[in-house]
């Protein structure tokens, strides 16, 4: 399977962005898929996941109230609606997925990985 993430750009603090993640390939229908970061100098960190029912979400404290995710299994494609975005958001943002296990923090539990979209938020 392929992930392909898009949405990423240039955005002011306090404004919005939506991220997609395509997969191709075969469907993602059973998968449990996650949203990941990171930034210039820093180490890849935990965003958002959902199940593969979209029943259960988890969110890193950094983005919990702002972000959502969710998924749409007709288009194979997930998403990350980012509202009131910081500067601190700044990041290559990936997908990634996960075959069983349920929801997960871990980026090594993930089994494929998408090529990243930038988000730029001006101060």
């Amino acid at each position: 399977v392929q992930l392909q993430a898009s949405g990423g750009g240039l955005v002011q603090t306090g404004g919005s962005l939506r991220l997609s993640c395509a997969a191709s390939g075969r469907t993602i229908t059973n998968d449990n898929m996650g949203w990941f970061r990171q930034a210039p100098g820093k180490e890849r960190e935990f965003v958002a996941t959902i199940t593969w029912s979209g029943g259960t979400t988890l969110y890193a404290d950094s983005v919990k109230g702002r972000f959502t995710v969710s998924r749409e299994n007709v288009k194979n494609t997930v998403y990350l609606q980012m509202n009131s975005l910081k500067p601190e958001d700044t990041a290559v943002y990936y997908c990634a997925g996960r075959q069983g296990g349920g929801a997960s923090s871990r980026a090594p539990q993930y089994d494929y990985w998408g090529q990243g979209t930038l988000v730029t938020v001006s101060s």
